[in-house]
């Protein structure tokens, strides 16, 4: 995993002690504290600019300051990408097992008990069904707080089972990668479902239906050697993290420095690796579009299958 994640914080009271930089303290003129500011109240990117949470919500969640794009998770997307927020959830049992009775510092199963009670969420990734600017979809979005967003069986499982919905139904997959790679509580088994999932992509293609791939901060590891990488359209949020092994790593290995903005986004794009950047206003427009046109490119869109039969009838 890389070291480079986003460092983004609340601001803490101690933060808001340091801006009071002047504080009459003389006899009778002391200045009464005001009181402590709500956690959550505020919001401090990693350039150091404040911003209201509320407005950074209504913002999308992007510093309007210094255009950061604050991580987010899945519940975050949905609300962002689905229409009206409505969609059905996929596959909400499907959750972690212990097949190896893994245990390091503390026991796997005790690991995934506290991530679940600590963020609400079942697994580190979510998949969804409803509608995106009209256009039925099928969505998978992952979540870096849990266990860092990494692949394990139940992540490819519901991965498997969301493509096979979109199958079925006949719309697009969209994955939003958020990841720091396999799992290692679950070893080969993590691995493999790398394999397992690009198979069934293989399927959906196969169908004809487009499979877009959304890179956000972080993507790496196994996630960006498999499945993330290989989408009819691969694209990625504005100054995300994106690779294999972290900068760190690689400049140890190598020995050398590495280039400017190496593993941004705006590095790969120039590269050829992501296909575009999309800021996250118009993410949704972008993605509604781009699945129109693969989709109905060589034939007629509904709207115009619906207008003609009107017309016919008339």
């Amino acid at each position: 995993m890389s070291d480079d994640w986003d460092n983004s914080e609340q601001i803490t009271n101690e933060d808001l002690e340091k801006m009071a930089w002047f504080r009459r303290t003389k006899k009778n003129i002391t200045t009464e504290h005001k009181k402590d500011v709500p956690k959550g109240l505020w919001y401090k990117s990693p350039s150091g600019k404040i911003v209201e949470t509320d407005e950074l919500k209504a913002n999308l969640y992007v510093s309007p300051e210094d255009d950061f794009h604050v991580q987010i998770g899945s519940q975050e997307y949905f609300e962002i990408l689905f229409d009206d927020a409505k969609y059905k959830e996929l596959d909400v049992k499907v959750v972690s097992k212990d097949p190896l009775n893994w245990e390091d510092t503390k026991k796997y199963k005790d690991r995934v008990k506290e991530v679940k009670k600590s963020t609400g969420l079942s697994e580190a990734v979510r998949t969804g069904y409803g509608k995106m600017n009209g256009v039925d979809v099928v969505i998978g979005a992952m979540d870096f707080k849990f266990i860092g967003g990494s692949l394990g069986s139940a992540m490819g499982e519901k991965l498997v089972r969301a493509i096979d919905h979109a199958v079925k139904n006949k719309t697009a997959f969209i994955l939003i990668s958020q990841s720091g790679g396999a799992r290692m509580m679950e070893a080969a088994i993590s691995l493999m479902q790398m394999a397992k999932v690009e198979a069934k992509l293989v399927e959906l293609s196969e169908a004809g239906l487009p499979y877009i791939s959304l890179l956000t901060n972080p993507t790496y590891g196994g996630v960006t050697a498999s499945f993330a990488s290989v989408g009819d359209l691969v694209v990625a949020e504005p100054g995300a993290l994106i690779g294999f092994a972290g900068p760190r790593v690689i400049k140890e290995t190598i020995g050398k420095d590495l280039p400017e903005g190496f593993q941004t986004s705006e590095f790969l794009l120039e590269k050829g690796f992501v296909d575009m950047i999309i800021h996250r206003k118009i993410l949704k427009n972008q993605l509604s579009e781009a699945i129109e046109m693969m989709m109905y490119a060589d034939a007629e869109k509904p709207a115009d299958k619906v207008a003609e039969k009107t017309r016919t009838k008339k």
